[in-house]
């Protein structure tokens, strides 16, 4: 496994109707490290956004999408995604807000 370090963990936030309805619940989506455990993912959300608390993690492995062009065939690269809960006395996450 890759010595994977907190800022490495959270690559981009993910930005769907789905997730934006799981905001109301204080439960935030990530995609995330491929080789990043549930205990890195909340040590990095701890670290990177001040005064939150997390309270659970749930990880997703996606893998890659068939592509074709022409008569070449290929993958996309595997994903993973996170959703993590905070708990409730804990801050809202900045990034989120105004969308």
């Amino acid at each position: 496994m890759a010595n994977v370090q907190y800022y490495d963990v959270i690559l981009k936030p993910v930005i769907t109707e789905k997730s934006m309805d799981l905001m109301a619940d204080k439960k935030y989506t990530f995609l995330v490290h491929t080789d990043a455990t549930k205990n890195q993912i909340k040590e990095a959300v701890e670290k990177m956004f001040e005064g939150t608390k997390v309270k659970s993690v749930n990880t997703m492995n996606l893998d890659g999408k068939n592509k074709r062009r022409g008569m070449t065939f290929g993958k996309t690269a595997k994903t993973k995604k996170a959703i993590v809960q905070l708990t409730e006395d804990s801050k809202d996450i900045e990034l989120f807000e105004g969308l």
